[in-house]
C-alpha cells in the first residue's frame, strides 16, 4: 500500500508517519517544501490519503480560505484525474460548526470532498476534531497542551484567562490508532467519524497536573499516570523535557552502615527505595503494627530474622541475589537483614505507605 500524507510535517503528520513506517508501510509526503503542481505526479501510485495539510494560525485571514478550502478542491480535482477511487481522510475540526473564518474554510472543504465522493465513488472519512495533544505539537500554536507543557517544563511562566473553562482533549495516539485502522478498512461513501475517548477537563485543571508533573521530582510523589488523561498528559509533558532534563538528583542518606536511597512515592501505594549494607552489617531490628515491606536481593547474599513481638517465635531465611525472592515483612514480627556475603548488599524495598515522621509505624525492638 502507498499512502500520501498531506501535511507530513505538522504535528499530526509527524506522529502519523512514524506509525507508517513502524508497519512498513510505503508514504508519500506533501508539505509546505512541495508544490502544488506535484500533487498529480505524487499520486500516482496512492491507494489512500491522509489530508491533514491546512491553515489555522494564518497572519492574514484570507489564507484560511486558500489553505483550508483551496488546496482541498486541488487534491480532489488531482484524485479525480487519476479515473481510480482512492480513498481520503481529512481532519476537519469542531470549529467547522462556528460561523468564523477558520470554521467556514474547514466546512467548505468538507463540502468539497463530499461533491467529490459523489463524483468519484472515493470513499471519504471525516473527522470534526477537538484539541488534539501529544508529542511534537508546536507551543504557542497546535494546542494549549503543548504550551503549557513547555512554559511549566522550562519554567516560564503561564497565562490562564479563565481556569474554569472547559476543554475537549483526544491524545494523538488514540486519533493515530483510529487512522491506522481506516487502512485496513475503509468505508464506502461518506462517513463522520469521532474519536475515542474524548477527555473533558477544564484549563486550571490542565495547568494543576502539568505543574504537579514537574514538582514530583522534587517531592518524588509520582501522580497516577497509568491510565486515561495522566497518562496521556504524563507522556506529552515529558516530551517537553531538553536533553540534559532527562536525569534528577534523589536524596541520598549515608552512615556506617551504608546508604538509604527513596526512589519514588505514590499517592496510594506506598513508596520505592532501596538500601546497601558493607558485609558483616545488620539493618533493621524494628517491627511494624500496620506497615509492610517487600525486598528484593538484587546484589549480595542475605540473612533474614523474623522475631514475634508477642510470642517470641523465631524464623531465619538466607536469600542470594542469584536466585530472586521476594522477603515480606509481616506486622507484629521484628526483622532484620544482616549481609553475609563478601560483597556490598543492595536491596530493593516496596513499602506500603510512604514514610511519615509524624506517625512513622516503625518501632525499634528494645531487647
Amino acid at each position: 500500500m502507498n499512502v500520501l500524507v498531506t501535511g507530513s510535517e505538522g504535528f499530526i503528520g509527524k506522529n502519523l508517519i512514524v506509525r507508517l513506517a513502524e508497519r512498513s508501510i510505503k508514504h508519500i509526503c506533501f508539505n509546505s517544501h512541495n508544490s502544488i503542481d506535484e500533487l498529480p505526479g505524487l499520486l500516482k501510485d496512492v491507494d489512500f490519503v491522509f489530508h491533514l495539510a491546512g491553515v489555522n494560525r494564518p497572519l492574514d485571514p484570507t489564507e484560511f480560505h486558500r489553505g483550508n478550502y483551496g488546496l482541498t478542491s486541488i487534491l480532489c480535482q488531482a484524485i479525480q484525474n487519476t479515473g481510480r477511487a482512492i480513498p481520503v481522510v481529512f481532519t476537519s475540526s469542531v470549529q467547522a460548526n462556528l460561523d468564523n473564518d477558520y470554521g467556514r474554510s474547514k466546512r467548505a472543504a468538507e463540502e468539497v470532498l463530499i461533491k467529490h465522493n459523489a463524483a468519484t465513488n472515493s470513499p471519504v472519512r471525516l473527522y470534526r476534531l477537538p484539541n488534539i495533544f501529544g508529542k511534537w505539537a508546536k507551543p504557542n500554536h497546535n494546542s494549549v497542551i503543548a504550551t503549557f507543557c513547555h512554559n511549566i517544563s522550562q519554567g516560564l511562566p503561564i497565562r490562564i484567562d479563565n481556569p474554569n473553562k472547559v476543554i475537549s482533549l483526544v491524545y494523538i495516539d488514540d486519533l493515530l490508532d483510529e487512522f491506522i485502522l481506516m487502512l485496513k478498512t475503509p468505508q464506502e461513501g461518506v462517513s463522520r467519524s469521532m474519536v475515542e475517548p474524548i477527555y473533558v477537563t477544564t484549563l486550571g485543571s490542565l495547568a494543576s497536573q502539568i505543574g504537579a508533573f514537574k514538582e514530583s521530582r522534587r517531592t518524588l510523589m509520582v501522580e497516577s499516570v497509568g491510565v486515561g488523561l495522566e497518562r496521556a498528559l504524563y507522556a506529552t509533558y515529558l516530551s517537553y523535557l531538553k536533553p540534559e532534563q532527562f536525569t534528577y538528583q534523589i536524596p541520598t542518606y549515608q552512615d556506617e552502615r551504608g546508604c538509604f536511597i527513596e526512589i519514588l512515592k505514590t499517592k496510594n501505594a506506598g513508596q520505592f527505595s532501596f538500601f546497601t549494607a558493607h558485609p558483616g552489617i545488620t539493618r533493621g531490628g524494628h517491627y511494624h503494627h500496620t506497615k509492610s515491606e517487600k525486598f528484593l536481593v538484587v546484589q549480595g547474599s542475605a540473612r533474614y530474622s523474623f522475631l514475634h513481638i508477642v510470642t517470641n517465635e523465631a524464623y531465619e531465611l538466607v536469600v542470594d541475589a542469584a536466585s530472586p525472592r521476594i522477603v515480606e515483612t509481616i506486622p507484629g514480627w521484628t526483622h532484620d537483614i544482616t549481609n553475609i556475603g563478601e560483597n556490598e548488599l543492595i536491596v530493593l524495598l516496596w513499602s506500603s505507605e510512604v514514610f511519615d515522621h509524624s506517625r512513622p509505624d516503625t518501632i525499634d525492638n528494645k531487647e
